[in-house]
């Protein structure tokens, strides 16, 4: 733990840290080739508290090779995350104690088996009362791990969780539009209704029915 302290004073307090990653967001339906042409080679930073939470957290897992693990490790807490409207409260919460956000978020987190350096990740988090940026640091640290292997990550808000099927059809679809391996950071806004936004770079495509209604309110306001 001292160590991970350590570490995270060092970089989370260097004033010109940045680190380039790949965002993204995709489409399950078919998508234009010409919207994409070129993604692959933007590479937006991530930034703030969560772009630097994670950055410090990627350098700990290279140095004791386990970034594989520590990446599984944050994809169950975002599919938790994404599932339980209290462990949305937990985290979101600005009034419970970062003694007890870490206290209780631990309990979560041994029973989904995670462990190790992802718990310790958490824990200082908690106790750091950066919680409320856990979700965008795992989202930050999959895209950093996923540029590393030389893989475009595809950030995807869908109203509700994707299945295995839709997500690796969704992947299959992605390499095809832009040449390269994608990897999924997936979230779940209900308030979509329906539908899917997709970010690719520093392009996105929406297709979600709230924004078609908001678009449709703002032409009809516009014709009086």
């Amino acid at each position: 733990m001292a160590q991970l302290s350590s570490a995270f004073f060092l970089v989370c307090n260097a004033p010109f840290i940045k680190r380039a990653v790949a965002s993204a967001a995709g489409l399950l339906q078919p998508l234009e080739r010409a919207r994409f042409l070129d993604v692959a080679t933007e590479e937006p930073i991530v930034a703030g508290v969560a772009g630097r939470y994670a950055a410090a957290l990627f350098d700990l897992a290279v140095e004791q090779n386990n970034v594989a693990e520590v990446e599984q490790d944050l994809a169950k807490f975002q599919q938790l995350y994404d599932l339980s409207p209290d462990l949305v409260r937990l985290v979101k919460s600005p009034v419970i104690a970062g003694e007890d956000q870490a206290r209780a978020l631990g309990s979560v987190l041994d029973k989904a088996g995670v462990g190790g350096l992802t718990r310790n990740f958490f824990n200082l988090v908690a106790r750091n009362r950066r919680l409320f940026a856990a979700p965008d640091m795992a989202r930050a640290f999959r895209a950093l791990a996923a540029k590393s292997r030389g893989e475009v990550t595809a950030e995807i808000v869908s109203a509700y969780p994707l299945t295995d099927a839709q997500a690796e059809a969704l992947k299959a679809s992605l390499k095809d539009t832009v040449g390269k391996d994608v990897t999924l950071a997936t979230k779940v806004d209900p308030s979509l209704i329906g539908g899917l936004v997709v970010k690719l770079g520093s392009r996105m495509v929406d297709s979600s029915l709230k924004t078609k209604l908001a678009n449709l309110s703002l032409s009809l306001k516009g014709g009086h």
